[in-house]
């Protein structure tokens, strides 16, 4: 039976996965953060995703993040939470999430190994089967679908959704196109998101082809700038979306691409510098040097700066 569409209107949050010292579980820090997000206007959460660290976890540190999130949103916003890895870990994580009651699964590559577009297919057919969990894809890396491809995963009922984060426009476009004018009975259904990192820098491209919907990991930090250019991005507010690309997320970006891995390590250290008992990351991940914090904290300060200037007020964090 096919899943009805998920209410996912709002902004997305993907929360951090905080560590111990020791790099063990913190799941009262992990408590903390998934309040904040509810707390800061967040429309559903992500747990355990890319910005999660889906990775590094165990698969009762995964089940237990489900469990604990669940636990402080009492159902106020959807909590959706992460699978992937080959095909057996793939599947065995569907099943779990959805033993867990989480309201959806956003589904992460195969892991390693690739193989041609029908195998990708083959994959999802294969995690998702004996499942009732709304399934959102991710496109992305040895996950990369083509349109024709994509077009298949209208065949699979529990899949609701694809995310993008390959970053290719044209191809994006392209899938898009192909799923909604395919005449199958879901097509005006399925979901798109933009899963770049940093996505509101791409935000605009995607919105003009068909994808309003993206995830933002500055909701972890800086969740009142995040919320500010989701609106002004909704609303067509150039002005307020331009300011804050050229003033907030450019030079964020700049020093994210500075080192591999920082599009999670720097949303960490980031959190750390307002106070969220967040912790390290696990390797291979790494920590940013000195030099980085202190222009990442500039960069943030210089953000709330221009959002006090935008809205007139003394923003806080």
């Amino acid at each position: 039976m096919a899943q009805p569409p998920p209410e996912l209107d709002g902004l997305l949050a993907f929360p951090l996965t905080p560590f111990t010292r020791d790099l063990d579980l913190d799941l009262d820090a992990f408590a903390e953060m998934v309040e904040g997000h509810v707390a800061g206007g967040a429309g559903a959460l992500f747990i355990a995703c890319g910005t999660g660290e889906f990775s590094a976890l165990t698969a009762d540190e995964h089940a237990a993040l489900l469990r604990r999130a669940r636990e402080v949103v009492a159902g106020r916003v959807p909590v959706w939470a992460g699978a992937g890895g080959g095909a057996a870990t793939a599947r065995a994580g569907v099943l779990a999430a959805q033993e867990g009651n989480a309201d959806g699964v956003l589904l992460l590559p195969p892991y390693l190994v690739s193989g041609p577009p029908s195998g990708l297919v083959d994959h999802v057919r294969y995690a998702v089967r004996d499942t009732g969990v709304p399934v959102v894809v991710y496109h992305r890396s040895n996950g990369a679908f083509t349109p024709a491809s994509a077009v298949e995963l209208l065949d699979l009922p529990s899949v609701v959704g694809l995310k993008d984060g390959v970053g290719d426009v044209e191809l994006m476009s392209r899938i898009v196109t192909s799923i909604r004018s395919s005449g199958a009975p879901r097509a005006d259904d399925f979901l798109f998101f933009n899963g770049l990192p940093t996505a509101e820098v791409s935000a605009r491209a995607y919105k003009a082809i068909g994808v309003p919907r993206y995830s933002s990991a500055v909701h972890c930090f800086a969740p009142r700038i995040a919320v500010r250019f989701h609106g002004a991005l909704a609303a067509g507010d150039d002005t307020v979306v331009e300011a804050l690309l050229a003033g907030f997320y450019l030079p964020l970006v700049a020093l994210r691409d500075e080192t591999p891995g920082f599009a999670v390590s720097l949303v960490k250290a980031a959190a750390r510098l307002r106070g969220d008992r967040v912790g390290g990351v696990r390797p291979p991940l790494v920590e940013p040097g000195e030099r980085q914090i202190e222009r990442l904290e500039r960069i943030v300060q210089d953000g709330h700066a221009l959002l006090a200037a935008l809205d007139g007020d003394g923003a806080r964090r």
